[in-house]
């Protein structure tokens, strides 16, 4: 105080001193001033930090007189705050406004270290007290509207039981304990539920109210169930726009975002595809740093299989461009092929053998997920099917960006091409003044050999595709039909279209995802699938019938056009035989012999013979 009256200036009054800058605000100096006129001064968890950085600041030393002020308050969160759990985290709450004086005096690091070890505590010897589950109309975090739990000797506490009390800080401490958690050798699953449990409560609009992923007894994390997913669509682009978000509120948004990504464990499976791309999809709308965004983008490519179509559907934030963004979801699909080949390459690359034991529950768990799941490839290409279908009513969609994004997966990815004749009839649809050349190279992305029996009678009279094509699904249905004939009876042939054609038996799995209008097109279609197999019939009996008129025909036309070339050059025939006759007569003048002279006497009798006959 005596520094401070020195050092202020002379020309203000000496009766008043300004500490605007005093750590901890009006309440610790008051607490200070109590202490130094012997005033007893309740320490508790709620002041302890704000004092402490107080007693800092006013240099309350023992070089002035022992068991000062920043002894007692030492003392007190060594022995006292550390050791317990609620205590530590509430005066690591306190710590947000006391930056930098609680940073420099190492009360964040060590009650993030608390926490830490508390954290990764058998939950069996659990015995103090946390908070409980908040309710669920609570719209806001608030530590004082959250009620205790006193966990008895008889009642299991829940692996989950540190969540409500760790997230309940500030970003820049979540990511704190977050990290001390990380090192003690915490299981990651634990660790991605925590950090969707954070940004449930932080970033709302991010996850649906009720829809974080729970945990089993043994601190699994179980999968979301359809029905409490989010379900994207076109009103996503009118809800979460950033122009309706306030400055201060974006700037902190994309902080926690920023934070969020920066900490996610790099396993496998540690947090949901679907957690992963609600954030991508806000990342995308605050403007995350780039490096952030393609870290983020690979650890989707990771799980991509596990995505639904409507967390895919993530707007463009560009203007005058499609209304998803269609190059994120092709960037999405490069890194799941590159995973798949590393995969494919090492296939034994699971974790790392020098992982506690905290993480080998999960990391078996991992590699059997992995080994359980050989048709991923499959399921992205029903995923990417669903998704063109959807994106292919945008008329800014331009044909190479929908070529590209059909044909980015390998040919075997896909056993039939149910959902990419769906996705091409309804960019037809929706840009009627393609020109001929362009429908043929957009129905190229096809096999018409891999369409259904259902898809062929729909392709067979659909007026949007090109002749050319509808013959070729003609041509294959033909081939089915008759390969079908000729290896036995239609039973085993349906079984055999069924066996190489496993999607077709479940006819509304193809049709999931689909537009509205689209599934009616197809209703309609089924019901005229009878009388289409009946004229398809008839089509093949007509067929025949004027193949064979077209036989006669020719033969007749053959008769006909016969005589004409006869009588036309009769007389160049007789010219030339005449020719070749007296060169005979030469030649068997030459050679002479008996059998020429007698050959030659019975021509001169049989010609008088027949000269006195008539």
């Amino acid at each position: 105080m005596n520094r401070a009256i020195y050092e202020s200036p002379r020309d203000t009054e000496v009766n008043k001193v300004a500490l605007d800058d005093l750590p901890g605000g009006p309440e610790s100096f008051e607490l200070a001033a109590k202490f130094c006129y012997g005033i007893a001064v309740d320490l508790t968890a709620a002041n302890i930090s704000g004092l402490r950085c107080a007693a800092e600041y006013l240099e309350m030393t023992e070089d002035l007189e022992e068991g000062n002020l920043i002894f007692k308050t030492e003392a007190f969160l060594s022995y006292v705050v550390l050791s317990s759990w609620r205590d530590s985290i509430v005066v690591l709450k306190s710590c947000e406004t006391l930056s930098p004086w609680s940073e420099n005096l190492q009360i964040v690091r060590r009650c993030s270290e608390s926490i830490a070890w508390k954290a990764c505590a058998n939950p069996k010897g659990i015995r103090w007290q946390y908070t409980g589950k908040p309710p669920r109309s609570s719209s806001s975090p608030k530590w004082n509207e959250m009620k205790d739990s006193s966990p008895s000797r008889n009642t299991q506490v829940p692996p989950d039981w540190w969540f409500e009390d760790v997230t309940i800080l500030r970003i820049d401490h979540f990511v704190r304990v977050i990290t001390a958690i990380k090192v003690k050798g915490m299981r990651y699953e634990l660790i991605g539920a925590v950090i969707t449990h954070y940004a449930a409560k932080w970033l709302p609009g991010l996850i649906k109210e009720g829809a974080t992923a729970p945990l089993d007894e043994g601190g699994n994390v179980s999968n979301i169930s359809s029905s409490s997913s989010w379900n994207g669509g076109l009103h996503m682009i009118l809800s979460g726009n950033k122009d309706d978000l306030p400055p201060v509120q974006v700037k902190d948004q994309r902080m926690i975002v920023e934070s969020l990504i920066s900490i996610i464990p790099p396993q496998r499976d540690s947090v949901s595809c679907s957690f992963l791309l609600r954030l991508l999809r806000m990342a995308n709308m605050l403007r995350v740093a780039p490096a952030l965004v393609t870290e983020l983008e690979k650890r989707v490519g990771m799980q991509l299989e596990q995505a639904t179509l409507g967390d895919l559907l993530i707007p463009c934030y560009n203007k005058n461009e499609t209304t998803y963004d269609v190059d994120l979801v092709q960037r999405l699909l490069e890194h799941f092929l590159v995973q798949e080949l590393s995969e494919n390459l090492s296939p034994s690359r699971h974790s790392s053998s020098s992982d506690s034991k905290m993480y080998d529950g999960g990391s078996h768990r991992a590699a059997a997920n992995n080994n359980n799941n050989p048709n991923a490839k499959m399921r992205v290409a029903r995923l990417v099917d669903s998704y063109l279908t959807e994106v292919s009513r945008d008329r800014n969609l331009s044909l190479t960006k929908f070529q590209v994004l059909a044909e980015a997966l390998p040919e075997s990815a896909r056993s039939c091409d149910d959902g990419l004749y769906r996705a091409v009839d309804s960019y037809l649809k929706a840009h009627p003044t393609l020109t001929e050349h362009e429908r043929k190279r957009l129905c190229r992305v096809m096999d018409c050999q891999k369409l259904s029996i259902d898809a062929c009678m729909h392709a067979a009279q659909n007026e949007r595709l090109p002749l050319r094509v509808v013959v070729q699904v003609l041509f294959s249905e033909q081939v089915k039909i008759s390969n079908a004939l000729a290896t036995g009876s239609l039973k085993e042939a349906v079984e055999s279209q069924f066996h190489h054609q496993p999607i077709v038996a479940s006819r509304k799995t193809l049709l999931e995802g689909t537009p509205q209008s689209f599934q009616e097109g197809w209703a309609s279609a089924k019901k005229d699938i009878n009388t289409l197999k009946f004229e398809l019939e008839s089509v093949k009996a007509k067929y025949l019938e004027l193949q064979n008129d077209m036989e006669t025909l020719q033969r007749e036309f053959n008769k006909v056009s016969k005589p004409k070339q006869t009588s036309s050059s009769s007389s160049a025939w007789a010219t030339g035989w005449k020719k070749l006759s007296k060169l005979t007569k030469m030649a068997e003048n030459s050679d002479g012999g008996s059998h020429v002279a007698n050959v030659d006497q019975n021509k001169k009798a049989t010609r008088r013979w027949r000269n006195s006959i008539s």
